[in-house]
């Protein structure tokens, strides 16, 4: 039953009934020796088999996929979900990833090794942030899967000070550090603007190595969005101020409001501010403050605790470059392939079943993917 809810999802996604009608047109009882027959509830009681045995299977694959040549890496990173209904067992409202405003979520962290290949999956409350989920993938991969020596790549958001102090002997991280951290560095006359480049360049401290690097083609882009969000502006005060022209009753304070309202959301307010003058409303550009907003555009740090003769700085750079890889697992399992969302099961369970199904159905998806690639066709 567990292969089939998996393969199900691969072909047709859909719900648990509609699992059960395409067996009937994949003569999946016969090929996979279902002796009696099996209607919706079925797979219900299988997710609750799958989430008791959830340790075992992955513990299996990885044994059967690894042997004992153990990763040393492992890349991790988590989305959240959201759900059709509130009583789902980790209902809660959290940081919409899926800009889904209004509806509650779960969380669901997925580990991989340094393929990109998933090792493991768990589901959290939805309203739990990012570092909190950390700590039980480390206990994970040195209990479960009795790795040493590991280097965990997590983004910035997701290995913090706590984190890194929490790690056991042996442990290391590649994380990156926000742009606040950055000028903290370069107050302290620890880094300066002069070092970032499209060259990767490297800072030591205190047993902390720092790779800096600017992206021209991510500055371009930021320049651009920032273009754009102006010219938005621009294009609102033109409606503004021509209501204004044919509503002499109309108040020029409520027009202002609103365009300032607009810049906020926009997040450009810093550099940009909306003026008066005989009710015609206009835009006031502060270059200095944009210059400094600008500084950093396409500009990263970043950070770990490896020695230089574990890793040079490029493959430093090259592995937390890696977390695209489970970044590229979250969009297949969230949209049309493998449809995680939404969620409509309720019980904790049968959460934890589904997400796991998913993450199954996605490592059959990978595989294929790498099969046929050589045959330069795509693939429905």
């Amino acid at each position: 039953m567990a292969i089939w809810q998996i393969i199900a999802r691969v072909i047709d996604q859909g719900s648990r009934l509609s699992a059960v009608r395409l067996a009937q047109t994949h003569a999946a009882c016969d090929l996979l020796e279902i002796t009696r027959g099996f209607d919706e509830n079925d797979p219900y009681d299988n997710l609750k088999w799958l989430a008791d045995n959830q340790e075992k299977i992955e513990d299996s694959l990885f044994r059967s996929r690894r042997g004992k040549d153990k990763p040393q890496i492992f890349l991790y990173d988590v989305t959240s979900s959201y759900l059709e209904g509130e009583r789902n067992y980790f209902a809660e409202y959290g940081y919409p990833r899926d800009q889904k405003k209004g509806k509650k979520q779960i969380v669901i962290g997925l580990l991989c090794d340094e393929y990109g290949a998933p090792v493991s999956a768990e589901v959290f409350a939805g309203n739990t942030q990012d570092p909190q989920t950390f700590c039980s993938q480390v206990k994970k991969v040195a209990d479960r899967f009795g790795c040493e020596n590991v280097t965990f790549v997590g983004d910035r958001g997701m290995i913090k000070s706590a984190q890194i102090d929490a790690l056991p002997e042996g442990f290391h991280y590649i994380t990156a550090i926000t742009k606040p951290q950055i000028h903290t560095l370069i107050t302290q006359g620890l880094i300066q603007m002069g070092l970032f480049d499209e060259k990767i360049c490297e800072i030591e401290d205190d047993g902390v190595r720092y790779i800096l690097r600017r992206n021209p083609c991510r500055e371009d882009e930021i320049a651009k969005t920032r273009l754009s969000k102006r010219q938005c502006i621009e294009k609102f005060i033109r409606e503004k101020n021509l209501y204004l022209d044919e509503h002499p009753r109309a108040k020029v304070s409520v027009a202002i409001k609103e365009v300032e309202e607009k810049i906020k959301r926009l997040k450009i307010d810093i550099w940009l501010k909306v003026e008066e003058q005989n009710r015609v409303l206009s835009l006031k550009q502060d270059d200095t403050a944009l210059k400094e907003a600008s500084l950093l555009d396409g500009c990263y740090v970043i950070k770990t605790d490896l020695p230089k003769e574990a890793a040079d700085k490029q493959i430093i750079h090259d592995r937390y470059k890696d977390l695209a890889l489970v970044e590229q697992a979250f969009r297949n399992c969230k949209t049309v392939i493998l449809e995680v969302r939404p969620v409509f099961v309720r019980t904790e369970k049968s959460t934890r079943g589904h997400v796991l199904v998913v993450m199954l159905g996605y490592m059959i998806v990978r595989r294929l993917h790498q099969a046929w690639a050589g045959f330069d066709l795509t693939v429905e």
